[in-house]
């Protein structure tokens, strides 16, 4: 039986304003009920401040950060400003910044060393596309990804990878437990090639279309730690289901 204790993470994506902070409530509330599951909230940089404030216990984060403390980057945000705003994670390397802002394995590498050196819990997304899983290649560009994207090592914060099947993402299609456990078993085994046994302890998350009616199967699968859940994280309707799915029986 595995150790690692299961986290669930909502990320809001542009998505929320102030009052949709209120459903913060309801959900720190499941995860204290559910123990045994760490659970937190990544809203837009706007309401990281706010939203520490009705925290509740849930780890508060980011949705990026920029590699350098400070400087002439318009736009950007520093690991040391989204700490000071109350952000104890941060998400990197997510697909939409891969595919929309054209982030590369170098410049996510460079963002995550940066994020645990601050002391952040720190999520490196990775995962392939539809082409490349039809293609039969899909293990082959994950593992490019956590080649390019791991730092190589860390003293500060917690690494966690999280798995995105692009393919499976708002499409209609859907992964099946056996393409999770296989997605996530070659993970594992080159999260363990690379850092030995640090590597069986770094939680590996899973972010495919996660909701209430498949959390539960998702979780059962082997090497799943828990979740990156996106829409259904911006209620607490469809996000306490998900976080009950992933406390311990």
């Amino acid at each position: 039986m595995s150790l690692r204790r299961k986290l669930v993470v909502g990320n809001w994506k542009m998505n929320g304003n102030l009052a949709q902070l209120a459903e913060l409530g309801p959900i720190a509330e499941a995860a204290r009920e559910a123990g045994g599951v760490d659970v937190g909230i990544c809203p837009p940089f706007t309401l990281i401040a706010a939203a520490g404030t009705r925290a509740g216990g849930l780890m508060i984060g980011a949705q990026d950060c920029h590699a350098k403390d400070k400087g002439a980057h318009t736009g950007c945000t520093s690991v040391a400003m989204i700490k000071e705003a109350g952000a104890r994670a941060v998400i990197v390397g997510h697909s939409e910044r891969r595919t929309d802002q054209h982030e590369t394995d170098p410049e996510v590498r460079a963002k995550a060393e940066a994020a645990l050196a601050g002391g952040l819990v720190t999520i490196v997304c990775v995962g392939e596309h539809a082409l490349d899983r039809a293609a039969g290649k899909h293990e082959a560009v994950v593992s490019s990804q956590l080649d390019g994207s791991l730092p190589d090592g860390w003293e500060e914060g917690e690494l966690v990878v999280a798995y995105e099947p692009v393919w499976a993402i708002g499409t209609g299609n859907v992964a099946t437990p056996a393409d999770v456990t296989g997605m996530h078993g070659a993970i594992r085994a080159a999260l363990v090639a690379r850092y030995g046994d640090l590597g069986g302890r770094i939680r590996i998350l899973y972010g495919g279309s996660v909701k209430a009616d498949n959390a539960a199967e998702l979780f059962a699968c082997p090497e799943v730690d828990g979740a990156l859940v996106g829409g259904a994280s911006l209620t607490a309707e469809q996000f306490v289901p998900i976080v009950e799915a992933a406390a311990p029986s």
